[in-house]
């Protein structure tokens, strides 16, 4: 696996997360209570075997170059690298990335060394656990110029993916953009569900396969269609180009796979974690999600009720108070008698001192965490935040902030952006 290079795509302004990425990337986002969405493909990598990975990013990156250089260090010995290839003015362009395929062309050089024969182009805003080194075997057994990784799904769900046609060798012939009908997905994408499970999968009805936006090219070959073309977008443009002109062959999966982008995905795929059969497993000795070492405290409980949660390292939770079905990040402080139900805290950066304590409480503000008596339910709270004693915080379906409200809502869920203030009885 030394002869290929990864690269993960987290240069977007992250819109769909916002307020999530209002003061971070959408690759440093917190992610199940401990990790960043950008520690998952980072650990496919390294745990396919794979440490030579570059990222490239552009806004709001300083907390994600923080998170990768204090994270992933390797021995000198072994050659591994995660470096940040940041948008930057150079003699060929002054301009920043405009898409996922020109932050790559911008960078042809990085992978353009001699030991190189293939590239890994991936997502840095997916939840999945994958070894790449299946991806590269179907590759090269298939003699293909490009291989993409395709999760088998229902018509219904076919209407947000690209969908794919693919030839009974497993060769990619059609490509359509979120299909609108039954009619139109019959006609142009539509796979045998007896294909599928000659491949070695279940299909259960299933009759199309989604792009999930995972790539392995030859490094020649993407080179190629980079330098003869202006295109953007990796999905919407290059990878339907590449099926004109060069062999694409598909690689199947179906495993757990979630597009964690937008406030909704990203708050259901939090949550399913705590399930008892969740549908993906953070505990997995023989793939593990690697994160920066804390040196933490383990958590302190005195007569509370958890159920169906997680519970991250070095927080104090009051007592009589009840968690369930919800995220506990790290360092949270909560106070006696408090309810959180179906609700995500990403925690604090870092310990209050007691004479900071001693300072807020004169000033008349809450500390960082959660005050005592307060209830949240469906609620996304971001680091640093400080909610007062009392707060009642509910979402509803048909849910809308004010204009000047300190909170936002976003699918009916409500997110309390980084160090917000609530103060003692506020409610919603």
């Amino acid at each position: 696996m030394r002869n290929i290079l990864s690269v993960i795509l987290g240069g977007g302004k992250g819109t769909r997360l916002y307020p999530l990425t209002q003061h971070r990337s959408k690759p440093a986002v917190p992610l199940a209570g401990k990790y960043r969405i950008i520690d998952i493909p980072i650990s496919n990598c390294l745990n396919s075997g794979m440490n030579r990975i570059y990222l490239l990013t552009q806004f709001n990156s300083v907390s994600l170059h923080r998170h990768i250089r204090q994270t992933y260090r390797f021995d000198r010995f072994e050659g591994g690298f995660v470096e940040i290839l940041a948008a930057q003015q150079t003699m060929e362009g002054e301009h920043w990335y405009q898409g996922t395929a020109d932050a790559v062309r911008k960078n042809l050089a990085h992978l353009q060394q001699k030991d190189v024969d293939y590239v890994m182009i991936l997502s840095g805003d997916q939840l999945y656990r994958m070894d790449y080194r299946d991806m590269l075997a179907t590759h090269q057994k298939s003699g293909a110029d490009v291989t993409i990784a395709a999760l088998p799904v229902t018509r219904e769900a076919a209407r947000g993916f690209g969908i794919m046609r693919v030839n009974d060798e497993g060769r990619v012939e059609g490509f359509l953009e979120k299909p609108k009908s039954d009619a139109e997905i019959d006609r142009l994408v539509k796979t045998d569900p007896k294909w599928i499970d000659a491949q070695g999968i279940k299909s259960h009805g299933r009759d199309c396969l989604a792009s999930m936006g995972i790539y392995l090219f030859n490094r020649d070959t993407l080179v190629d269609l980079l330098t003869h073309s202006d295109y953007q977008d990796f999905g919407k443009e290059v990878f339907p180009m590449s099926i004109r002109t060069h062999k694409v062959h598909a690689h199947l999966f179906d495993g757990y796979w979630e597009d964690i982008g937008t406030i909704r995905s990203f708050y259901e795929a939090n949550l399913d974690l705590t399930l008892p059969n969740a549908p993906f497993t953070l505990e997995n000795q023989q793939a593990p999600i690697y994160t920066h070492a804390r040196f933490l405290p383990p958590t302190r409980c005195d007569g509370v009720r958890i159920s169906r949660s997680l519970i991250a390292d070095g927080c104090v939770i009051g007592e009589g108070s009840v968690i369930e079905n919800s995220v506990i990040g790290l360092r949270c402080k909560i106070g006696r008698n408090v309810t959180i139900v179906n609700s995500i805290l990403m925690g604090a950066d870092t310990y209050q001192a007691d004479s900071e304590i001693a300072d807020d409480r004169a000033a008349g503000l809450p500390t960082i965490g959660v005050g005592d008596y307060s209830y949240l339910d469906g609620v996304i709270v971001d680091k640093n935040c400080r909610i007062g004693q009392g707060v009642h915080i509910q979402a509803t379906p048909e849910l809308k902030a004010m204009a000047d409200s300190p909170v936002a809502v976003e699918d009916g869920i409500i997110v309390v952006p980084k160090q917000t203030t609530l103060p003692d009885g506020w409610r919603m």
